[in-house]
């Protein structure tokens, strides 16, 4: 099975406290939004201590258009994955060479680019110029998890190749000074910017050096929920990208993850309690919550999870990244088993069961 070998970040320059993004959206809304001291609770209640931005919190008290914030897009998130992908690389104990990698997987949901940030990247780092580029535009939160799953089918047909999956977010970038919907608000108290690059190989890649064991991904499963295009997204209008966010997605996770995770798990033929690492996208506290609630999980199994989202938020697609890092980073025994879990809009849902070995 293709083996997920390691995992870089990048993490922009501008750290600010959740303390910071509440005055300043205190500052933009308090004269447009009624009882706008009360809704201000989402900042307090999030377990975000901080979060990390491309600019710095003054940009966002001034006006830009979609094409200047677009601009900035392009920019930034070329240089927050080159600098997570060469994090990547020099974490990997094969020591591969750039012009080894076979295909790179591009996500992104949060700007638009033609050609895609995949070829910008490629004229900035030495990959081989018949590297495969597969740029994966709009799967919001769970383009991670599904990147990771397009990866690992390629490697399943290709077993000696070696594969970047590259997901880079700037959501501060779409926020929007004048929407006054609680969407806007509650984006504003949760988004943040980053990237992260994952290095999977296939089964006939043997140059290991690893010390100590690696998780395999044994099988996906993406799920869609009918009917159910409203419960997130973007609505893309003059001045950009703003933000669908239900207040139903709690519930949701609550009621449909539970048995979509049960039938994935049934027919690969293990059970929840053989579940020993729990990699969760942390959607924000109630997601998180909601997740240990469906699935009847110990707290203890989403702390790394709430440790992301404590100090860097939700960074879309790249979030879930971040987690797994965490688990790379720790001793986990030979066998174990691990799932990593993340929703998007479609409504979706992206499953991966891994294994160490």
């Amino acid at each position: 099975m293709p083996r997920i070998i390691s995992v870089g970040t990048g993490i922009p320059s501008f750290a600010i406290s959740q303390q910071e993004t509440m005055e300043l959206t205190k500052q933009l809304f308090s004269d447009s939004i009624k009882d706008l001291d009360r809704l201000l609770h989402v900042f307090h209640n999030g377990d975000i201590v901080k979060r990390h931005f491309v600019k710095s919190i003054d940009w966002y008290k001034e006006d830009h258009s979609f094409s200047e914030k677009n601009t900035a897009f392009i920019r930034e998130a070329e240089t927050l994955a080159i600098e997570a992908i060469q994090q990547c690389m020099n974490a990997a104990d094969l020591k591969f060479a750039y012009n080894e990698i076979d295909a790179i997987f591009m996500v992104t949901t949060t700007g638009i680019a033609t050609p895609s940030l995949d070829a910008r990247i490629m004229n900035q780092l030495p990959f081989s110029p018949h590297m495969k580029r597969v740029p994966i535009w709009g799967l919001g939160c769970a383009g991670g998890a599904a990147g990771l799953s397009r990866a690992y089918e390629y490697c399943l047909a290709y077993p000696g190749a070696k594969v970047l999956l590259v997901a880079v977010e700037l959501c501060s970038l779409t926020f929007q000074k004048d929407d006054i919907s609680k969407s806007n608000l509650i984006g504003a108290s949760l988004f943040a910017d980053g990237a992260a690059a994952v290095l999977i190989t296939g089964d006939e890649v043997h140059r290991m050096n690893c010390s100590q064991p690696l998780p395999k991904i044994i099988a996906t499963q993406s799920t869609l929920m009918p009917d159910s295009l409203n419960v997130m997204g973007w609505d893309i209008k003059d001045h950009g990208l703003y933000v669908v966010f239900s207040k139903s997605i709690p519930s949701i996770v609550e009621k449909w993850l539970e048995p979509n995770v049960q039938q994935f798990l049934t027919s690969n033929g293990i059970d929840k309690e053989d579940i020993a690492h729990f990699v969760a996208h942390p959607g924000g506290k109630k997601v998180i919550a909601a997740y240990e609630k469906a699935l009847r999980l110990d707290p203890e199994k989403s702390k790394h999870s709430r440790t992301i989202l404590n100090e860097y938020g939700n960074m879309s697609s790249v979030t879930v990244l971040f987690v797994l890092q965490k688990f790379l980073e720790e001793q986990i025994n030979v066998g174990d088993y691990g799932l990593i879990t993340a929703l998007g809009p479609g409504f979706s849902s992206e499953l991966l069961l891994l294994r160490w070995s």
